[in-house]
């Protein structure tokens, strides 16, 4: 009888605990494959809360009207915010025209990782 509680213990400490779920990305601004204004600042909305010191995305600019064969560019200088489920990306100015892709990285109170990619254009 001991040897049944003993191995009982853990199936009902498994069953007591709540599932955490990995986030997703529920929305997003601009939205992927979009064609928008010049934003300053980009918005992302998940699933779950977010730890904030390990989410964030990194911002490519990867085209230009009028450059053939333009090189990809990083962009710099932008400061990130999480709240709640939304990661909020404040642009130092307004992003140029061209194409971009977004890469993020999303962290949960399940600590795992969960990555991601749109592409969106600045006209």
């Amino acid at each position: 009888m001991r040897l049944l509680s003993l191995l009982a213990a853990p199936a009902l400490a498994l069953i007591a605990t709540p599932a955490l779920a990995h986030p997703k990305l529920v929305s997003s601004s601009p939205a992927a494959n979009t064609a928008v204004a010049k934003p300053t600042k980009l918005t992302l909305t998940f699933s779950e809360d977010l730890v904030a010191p390990l989410s964030g995305i990194e911002l490519v600019m990867t085209g230009m009207p009028g450059m053939a064969n333009h090189a990809p560019m990083p962009i710099k200088g932008f400061q990130t915010a999480v709240t709640g489920k939304v990661l909020t990306v404040t642009l130092p100015r307004p992003l140029p025209a061209g194409s971009y892709d977004l890469t993020w990285h999303a962290v949960a109170g399940d600590q795992h990782r969960i990555e991601g990619k749109y592409s969106f254009t600045v006209r």
